[in-house]
């Protein structure tokens, strides 16, 4: 028993040592941030004196402030608009590359390529590519269709749906989510349903979807956090334009904190989207008891 003892305590030892430089770096890096700028939050704070205590200041200001509304806004406009297209399209393209044709790795690899590439470059792409005057896009509309291409990025009706379109180059992590799912789905399903005459179309709504639904809950979510952080497109393209169409909220977080060293108002800002994030994800888990399918087994 007390070389047992012993053998217990060495690998709690070892635990430790090995655990601890994530521990170390997550509460220098991440947990103390995080409960720093929640104490900021109730502060002024201007990066140069030091922080005063303002109570509850800074979130009656922010529930009276006319650009945390209309930031806020944009931002659910570009979510109700990008999950779905995100899901959609790239759950479609995950079948496609399901099947087994000649180049599929080929294929598989084009597709996923850009969503490794930083978001900084593929913002340039895009803004060359559906640029008004000489882009590809309206090029090949007006050339080949006699289309008269619209603004893009620089109207504000199609500024907003044109950000949702460059999801078609930043989903292949989701895609591959999904093909991974489709992959260890149970052949003789699928076979069966085929000998009863059920159609492609019939399989793929009464079998793939309820059997992947958690993957699909899965990558929802993981999409909606995404789109209500969106700051580098707006950024490096449109600077919160044409009137404020692009200001997403978290540029606006971003210009109150680094243009304007609001830290305090900017800490309060953060924590309410951490709330609204939290609150979208447990209506998501909440509503998805009906939808979603966990009873599968593979055995």
């Amino acid at each position: 028993m007390r070389k047992l003892s012993l053998a217990m305590k060495r690998e709690e030892q070892s635990f430790w040592l090995f655990i601890a430089p994530w521990f170390i770096g997550f509460v220098c890096f991440t947990g103390g941030p995080i409960l720093f700028s929640l104490l900021l939050s109730f502060s002024e704070y201007n990066v140069i004196s030091s922080p005063k205590f303002a109570g509850v200041s800074n979130y009656s200001l922010l529930f009276g402030d006319r650009l945390f509304y209309k930031s806020l806004f944009v931002t659910l406009y570009y979510s109700v608009m990008a999950v779905p297209f995100t899901i959609l399209t790239s759950l479609i393209v995950a079948v496609l590359l399901n099947h087994r044709i000649k180049g599929q790795a080929v294929l598989r690899t084009l597709y996923y390529a850009p969503s490794i590439i930083s978001g900084v470059a593929v913002s340039f792409l895009w803004s060359w590519l559906l640029n008004p005057q000489f882009g590809v896009v309206n090029s090949v509309l007006y050339d080949w269709f006699g289309i008269q291409g619209p603004g893009w990025f620089t109207s504000p009706g199609t500024v907003v749906p044109s950000m949702v379109l460059m999801q078609l180059t930043a989903s292949g992590s989701t895609m591959v989510i999904f093909l991974a799912a489709l992959q260890s789905l149970p052949a003789d399903l699928f076979e069966a349903a085929s000998i009863e005459g059920a159609s492609g179309f019939t399989k793929f709504r009464k079998i793939t979807v309820p059997l992947i639904s958690p993957v699909i809950l899965f990558n929802t979510i993981i999409s909606m956090i995404g789109s209500l952080q969106i700051f580098t497109e707006a950024y490096v393209i449109t600077k919160g334009g044409p009137d404020w169409n692009s200001y997403f909220y978290v540029y606006y977080l971003f210009d109150t904190a680094f243009k304007q060293f609001r830290m305090g108002y900017a800490s309060a800002q953060a924590w309410i989207l951490f709330l609204l994030i939290f609150a979208l994800t447990l209506v998501s888990l909440w509503g998805s008891k009906k939808f979603v399918h966990y009873e599968y087994d593979s055995k």
